[in-house]
C-alpha cells in the first residue's frame, strides 16, 4: 500500500461520470485511443493506452469514471484533458470503471 493522505487531499481530485461520444485509434499506434467525453455540456478529450485490450467501439456511447481536473498533457501531438479510471491487476487485465446504474453525465464521484 502507498502513503496515506488526508481526506482534504483526496477531495482535490475531481472525478466525474462522462459519456464517450467519439472514439478512435490514434494513427500509427497499437495502444492509444482518443476519446471525446461529454460531461454534461462540457466536452473534454482523453487519451487512453488501452488499445491493446479494447477496440475504440468498446467505449463509444458508454459512461465511465474520469479524473477531470488533471493538467492537460500532450501525447503524440494530441492533448489529453482528463483520464479514464480503471482497475488493474496487470498490464493485460485492465477494466475501466463504470457506474452501476445510469446517472447523468457530469455527476460527481464521491
Amino acid at each position: 500500500m502507498q502513503e496515506q493522505i488526508d481526506i482534504s487531499e483526496f477531495r482535490k481530485v475531481d472525478i466525474r461520470i462522462g459519456k464517450v461520444v467519439e472514439a478512435e485509434r490514434v494513427q500509427g499506434t497499437d495502444r492509444l485511443i482518443r476519446l471525446t467525453v461529454d460531461f454534461g455540456g462540457v466536452r473534454k478529450q482523453a487519451l487512453t493506452g488501452l488499445g491493446h485490450l479494447y477496440q475504440p467501439e468498446h467505449f463509444l456511447g458508454r459512461k465511465f469514471a474520469f479524473v477531470t481536473n488533471l493538467k492537460p498533457k500532450k501525447v503524440r501531438g494530441l492533448v489529453s484533458e482528463c483520464m479514464i479510471l480503471a482497475a488493474m491487476k496487470d498490464e493485460n487485465e485492465v477494466v475501466p470503471l463504470v457506474p452501476e446504474r445510469d446517472i447523468a453525465e457530469g455527476s460527481q464521484v464521491l
